[in-house]
């Protein structure tokens, strides 16, 4: 059915070709001329922010699905965090002592896609949001094992680059932080946080707040760095307010090392849940 479709119709490509040749007339230099998709002008207008959104969800999934990504393992983490060799640098005592989660994020992602190799590459792919600190350990662990990894970047006012471990295939841009986030948990079958700032408390909360509330179904939660989080956040605070109940502390469990976070990846309860068995896909 495509094959006859394609015979019967120009497709797009071929149109923009043929009105960019038309000759230039007061008609076909007007701006409402122009074919709406390759019309920037009109695809910026705030209007299109709804088609916009829809463009940013569909790419990056279309992109995952050729790829042959049917899972994947994701590691929030700060990106001011330096790597162990670095560490002298670091701008504070805290952020040179925290490099030792630059290595466990590494390490734990170099092991977990050695796993997935083992396992026909497509399950358990190791996905950052693709900038420096953890998640430049995250995708750096993954090449380390010859494997390929996501990041997920996002355009900030300041100059970013992804880092340069991101598989180019699986290496995404976005506007809007909201889709960036839906594509860190559509295909998620654990999540792994590691000590970090504004952006990770961000993502950490609103994960566990689907998972809470039911949105989303409970994959294995994991915080590397019981010292780091129990000194920011008082979890028994909130249960003894009555702000969450007491089961919700069970919705994640701490960790310290690459090992530690594989041996609770392989006995959480519903591990292993499939991709095609989550809620609302």
């Amino acid at each position: 059915m495509n094959d006859l479709r394609r015979s019967r119709f120009r497709d797009s490509k071929q149109d923009s070709r043929t009105a960019r040749e038309v000759p230039q007339t007061p008609q076909t230099l007007s701006p409402t001329y122009k074919l709406a998709f390759a019309d920037d002008a009109f695809l910026y207008r705030p209007e299109l922010r709804p088609v916009r959104l829809q463009l940013e969800l569909l790419k990056t999934e279309m992109a995952l699905d050729e790829e042959g990504v049917d899972s994947t393992i994701v590691l929030f983490g700060g990106a001011r965090i330096p790597e162990a060799a670095n560490k002298a640098g670091a701008r504070t005592k805290t952020l040179s002592d925290l490099s030792v989660y630059y290595e466990e994020a590494r390490r734990f992602a170099r092991m977990m896609t050695e796993r997935s190799l083992a396992g026909g590459g497509r399950d358990d792919i190791i996905a950052t949001g693709g900038g420096p600190g953890v998640m430049e350990a995250g995708n750096r662990g993954a090449a380390d094992a010859g494997g390929k990894s996501i990041g997920l970047n996002i355009v900030l006012p300041h100059e970013q680059a992804p880092n340069p471990y991101v598989t180019p295939e699986l290496c995404f841009n976005f506007h809007y932080f909201a889709i960036r986030k839906m594509h860190f948990l559509m295909r998620a079958r654990a999540v792994c946080v590691f000590p970090g700032g504004f952006g990770t408390l961000d993502e950490m909360f609103e994960t566990l707040t689907l998972i809470q509330t039911g949105r989303m179904v409970q994959v294995p939660f994991l915080l590397f760095g019981r010292a780091f989080w129990e000194k920011i956040i008082n979890w028994d605070a909130l249960a003894d307010a009555g702000t969450i109940s007491v089961q919700d502390l069970s919705l994640f469990r701490f960790v310290e090392t690459a090992q530690e976070a594989i041996a609770a990846i392989d006995n959480w309860d519903g591990a292993g849940t499939k991709r095609s068995e989550i809620p609302g896909r």
